[in-house]
């Protein structure tokens, strides 16, 4: 979801119980409110520790990776399909690459926070 609509959502709900309830209401829109951005910070910080226990770039299977992959994941969403954190690839653009044992590689390209393409490297047999 495009975090503009999240917060407007956030913001509208303040708004609504501020109107209904008085004070209370906003204490208690502010409390969900802050919760759920806890929520987020947990899981975020769970895949990242998660992540930081494996080597980086590397993936049981660079094939089912690429199987599992859809444009538009966001690169937490990647790291928690991984495991692993990526091997950054280049300086100035978002490219990413994870290889597994038998030497396939998968390499993404992220364009404003998205997956916007990715592509399975093989090794020659």
């Amino acid at each position: 979801m495009n975090p503009w609509i999240g917060w407007a959502l956030a913001a509208l709900f303040v708004a609504i119980a501020w109107v209904q309830y008085g004070w209370q209401g906003l204490l208690l829109a502010f409390s969900v409110v802050v919760f759920w951005l806890l929520l987020q910070l947990s899981r975020t910080l769970r895949v990242m520790r998660a992540a930081g226990q494996r080597p980086v770039g590397t993936v049981d299977s660079a094939v089912m990776l690429n199987a599992k992959l859809k444009p538009g994941m966001t690169l937490l969403q990647v790291i928690a399909l991984t495991g692993s954190l990526g091997r950054k690839l280049g300086d100035g653009e978002d490219d990413w690459a994870w290889a597994d044992e038998g030497g396939s590689r998968v390499t993404l390209h992220f364009t404003n926070g998205k997956l916007a393409r990715f592509e399975l490297e093989r090794p020659a047999p």
